[in-house]
């Protein structure tokens, strides 16, 4: 098996894996159009990534918070959570709640849930990083609904403006949010302009093609960050849930799990 076919059998593992969690979840629900959409961006990441309990290591931080899930089987699958710490998920007691709440020993950068922080958070840690001489990378990842925000593009004018190289930032861009589709609510095409516009490299990628992610994400330019916009698809994997606003949050029930299931084992 090659490494890409491998990776791809993780990816289908990680699916798989989001929807038991959110069945165990129950009437509480789970975040899944956007963990599914999201997997193989991670994938590619964690594996160019350098990852450890180092100063100097690679940051991860998820921006997008509703993608927790996605981060916890990736976690999982690399080992840095144990099996038994991510079937915790929202039971009595657990540390793993719907957005990820910061935990550097088990690989969790950020406290997501309040979108728009995330980007600003890693703006000071590349500073931070810049400023200790560190030879490290900041990757950070926001949802598309989220670059709608202020806060999101005033991030992209202090990355230009301390030109951050060690600073790429990684769009999922899969054309929905809680409320709808981004373009019926907020339009940002065409996002790569605008982002050029603030001096940002922007580089789009199709978001589920793990070789064309490794190939955008190992790009650097000296004294310019790098945006990777990945264009993907809410709810990937599962034809009822993909492009469906309803499945940002959503209940999983048995029948529908079982159906998922079998999507995915074909």
């Amino acid at each position: 098996m090659s490494d890409t076919e491998k990776l791809k059998e993780d990816a289908l593992w990680m699916r798989k894996r989001i929807l038991e969690l959110a069945l165990k979840a129950g009437s509480s629900g789970a975040h899944l159009g956007g963990s599914l959409s999201l997997v193989e961006i991670l994938v590619a990441l964690y594996d160019v990534a350098h990852i450890s309990q180092e100063d100097d290591r690679d940051r991860i931080i998820l921006s997008k918070g509703h993608g927790a899930l996605a981060l916890y089987t990736i976690l999982e699958k690399k080992g840095v959570m144990t099996t038994a710490q991510v079937d915790s998920f929202e039971t009595n007691g657990t540390h793993l709640f719907a957005h990820a709440s910061r935990d550097t020993e088990h690989g969790i950068e950020f406290s997501g849930g309040s979108l728009g922080l995330g980007i600003s958070f890693a703006i000071g840690v590349a500073i931070a990083c810049k400023a200790k001489g560190y030879n490290n990378h900041i990757y950070v990842i926001v949802g598309d609904g989220e670059c709608n925000e202020g806060i999101f593009w005033e991030a992209m004018m202090a990355a230009h403006q301390y030109q951050l190289d060690n600073l790429t930032i990684i769009i999922d861009n899969n054309d929905l949010q809680a409320d709808g589709f981004t373009k019926d609510i907020m339009d940002l095409a065409p996002m790569a302009n605008k982002l050029a516009a603030f001096g940002i490299k922007a580089i789009a990628v199709d978001g589920h093609d793990i070789v064309a992610l490794k190939k955008a994400i190992i790009t650097k330019e000296v004294g310019k960050p790098v945006a990777i916009i990945a264009q993907t698809i809410k709810g990937k994997g599962v034809s009822f849930m993909e492009k469906d606003a309803t499945w940002h949050h959503g209940v999983l029930n048995q029948k529908k799990y079982d159906k998922a299931m079998e999507e995915l084992a074909q």
